[in-house]
């Protein structure tokens, strides 16, 4: 496809957000204003190829999203992930990009979407009664925060449990109290990922533990991120590096828990160049995800950047390319 037949096909919309639901969240007059843009079904675009020249017209792009062109694309010597990006959100340039339609696993970045759904539909102050399913998760390796059945937490120390320290719990009992049970919330999420446009996306839960029917794009994740970020809220919790809950257990006794950030650009053993600041993002690990990073970032001249890396082979590796990747901006 020539640039110019690329240009034609892509269709600019704006559309006000007017989204309604019944769960279990209260306090919906407060819900923050998050704007979206509809775009087709995944069957516009080829999910079975991970070709990077994949056809992409289908996507609906707002005005306040950067645009890939073919050109965009290419191979990086420096990058050995699956899939990355660096882009410039605020002239809407792309500096770095490669693989950006490839459906991958995103492991526990994922859960940039239910924070994003929470934020939307409820109240900080709430609070939750942790479920059976939540306190049971028995994955191998799956990372957990320790909460018990019958412990009452607010939305707000499940939340940034959940981003800061990627509680699987945590992210499984905002599920259950949202929508019910973490398969009606899943349901939930992709009527969401519709309306932000991430038509390359499907998820099956709220934590990104694997399932191989659980997928995204580093585009799509992208098009939520960028959504995410004109949360005020969205950008503290993601700029924690460590957080308290304080909550009660099921028999009324007082419980207090401290979680460290996972992120190392917030602990300080990575680097940002200098003139860069990193303020927060997401990280997720899995077996057959690999490891992976989205970071929001901004310069001395308070220009944004969103910063994409998935399937390092090791922690060091993710993170040795996250800096080359920050190295770039300009």
């Amino acid at each position: 496809m020539n640039k110019n037949t690329f240009g034609k096909k892509l269709l600019i919309v704006l559309l006000s957000s007017s989204a309604a639901l019944t769960c279990g969240c209260s306090g919906k007059d407060n819900v923050p204003d998050f704007s979206y843009q509809e775009q087709p079904s995944a069957s516009t675009i080829n999910l079975g190829s991970n070709d990077s020249s994949s056809d992409v017209s289908g996507y609906l792009l707002a005005s306040d999203k950067c645009v890939i062109n073919e050109s965009d694309i290419a191979d990086d010597d420096n990058m050995s992930c699956n899939s990355f990006l660096l882009l410039n959100q605020t002239d809407k340039k792309v500096l770095l990009c490669n693989n950006p339609y490839n459906k991958l696993y995103p492991a526990s970045i994922t859960k940039i979407l239910t924070a994003y759904i929470t934020l939307k539909y409820c109240n900080m102050d709430d609070i939750v009664t942790v479920s059976h399913d939540a306190a049971n998760i028995t994955e191998e390796g799956t990372k957990l925060c320790g909460f018990n059945e019958g412990d009452r937490i607010s939305v707000r120390d499940l939340l940034y449990s959940m981003m800061v320290y990627s509680g699987n719990d945590a992210a499984s009992a905002l599920g259950d109290f949202i929508s019910g049970s973490n398969d009606e919330f899943a349901s939930l999420m992709n009527e969401e990922l519709q309306k932000l446009g991430a038509a390359n996306t499907h998820f099956t839960n709220p934590s990104g533990l694997h399932n191989d029917n659980h997928y995204t794009t580093a585009y799509d994740l992208y098009l939520i991120f960028s959504e995410c970020i004109k949360n005020s809220e969205f950008k503290n919790i993601i700029n924690t590096s460590s957080y308290t809950a304080e909550y009660e257990d099921a028999s009324g006794n007082s419980v207090s828990k401290t979680f460290e950030t996972t992120n190392r650009f917030l602990l300080g053993s990575a680097n940002a160049p200098e003139g860069i600041t990193v303020v927060g993002g997401k990280t997720g690990t899995t077996s057959k995800a690999g490891y992976c990073l989205m970071l929001y970032s901004t310069d001395d001249m308070g220009k944004d950047y969103i910063s994409i890396v998935l399937g390092a082979d090791s922690g060091d590796s993710l993170y040795s390319q996250m800096e080359y990747l920050l190295g770039n901006i300009n």
